[in-house]
């Protein structure tokens, strides 16, 4: 099942790289590009790409609509 975000487009906004926000987020690239085809992930990845990404975690339905 295929998970709405807006992962790519915010960070494409940020003219972050796809490397540079996994480093960031302490995820492999791997793990960024599944969740920006809409793959599941889990909670604590979600928290660790927000934090990377200068968000809130209260800002979480800004980038995951799940």
């Amino acid at each position: 099942m295929k998970v709405k975000n807006n992962l790519k487009k915010i960070r494409e906004a940020k003219l972050m790289s796809k490397a540079e926000l996994a480093r960031l987020a302490g995820v492999s690239a791997v793990t960024i590009d599944r969740i920006e085809r809409g793959e599941q992930c889990r909670v604590e990845t979600k928290r660790k790409i927000l934090l990377a990404l200068g968000f809130d975690l209260t800002d979480r339905e800004k980038v995951f609509q799940d």
